[in-house]
C-alpha cells in the first residue's frame, strides 16, 4: 500500500498573519485619527468668533485681529495684559485687494464699527503690542465673551515698511 501524502497548507497561520496585520493598521489609523482631532486648533477671526460664540467656548482657536492701541493695559504685579483686537480678514487674497496688510490693520484699527473682542494675556509685555499690531493668538473663549490667550504673536508690519534697504547703484 501507498500512501501519497499531500503536502497541507497553512491557511490558518496565514489567516492569522493577515487579521493581525489588518488590526495593527485599523489601531494606528484610530490613533493618528483621534491625535489630529484632540489636537485641532480653529483659525478664526474675530467675526467668526463672536458669530460663534458658544458653540466655540470648549475648544483651542487661534484667531487673528488689529491691536487697539488705546485698549492696552499691563498690571506688572500678576503680569496680565488686556488690550482688545478688531476684526481683519483671513483671507490672503481679500488683505491684498485692500492695499496690503498695514492697510488693513489701520482701517480695523480706526473703524469704531468693527467688531472686536477683548483679549487676556498673561505674561511678559512683548515690545510689538502697540496700535495697528497684527496680534495672531492661542487660547479659549471665556464664558464672560473674552479671550484667554495662551500664546500671543504679533507683527507690525509698519515697523518693516521702510526698512528695505536701498540699491547701490555701480
Amino acid at each position: 500500500m501507498s500512501e501519497t501524502t499531500t503536502p497541507k497548507t497553512n491557511s490558518g497561520g496565514r489567516t492569522k498573519f493577515i487579521l493581525g496585520g489588518i488590526l495593527i493598521f485599523a489601531a494606528v489609523v484610530y490613533l493618528i485619527v483621534s491625535s489630529t482631532q484632540a489636537s485641532a486648533q480653529y483659525f478664526l477671526t474675530v467675526d467668526e468668533v463672536l458669530e460663534k460664540g458658544t458653540e466655540v467656548m470648549d475648544r483651542d482657536l487661534r484667531v487673528s485681529g488689529a491691536v487697539i492701541g488705546d485698549s492696552i493695559q499691563y498690571d506688572l504685579d500678576t503680569l496680565t495684559i488686556t488690550f482688545e483686537v478688531a476684526h481683519i480678514p483671513g483671507d490672503n487674497d481679500e488683505i491684498d485687494a485692500q492695499g496690503g496688510l498695514a492697510a488693513v490693520l489701520n482701517k480695523a484699527v480706526t473703524d469704531p464699527n468693527s467688531q472686536r473682542i477683548q483679549v487676556v494675556y498673561v505674561g511678559p509685555k512683548p515690545d510689538l503690542l502697540k496700535d495697528e499690531a497684527q496680534a495672531i493668538m492661542t487660547g479659549r473663549l471665556g464664558e464672560d465673551g473674552s479671550f484667554y490667550a495662551d500664546e500671543l504673536l504679533l507683527k507690525c508690519p509698519t515697523k518693516y515698511e521702510d526698512a528695505v534697504p536701498e540699491q547701490s547703484e555701480g
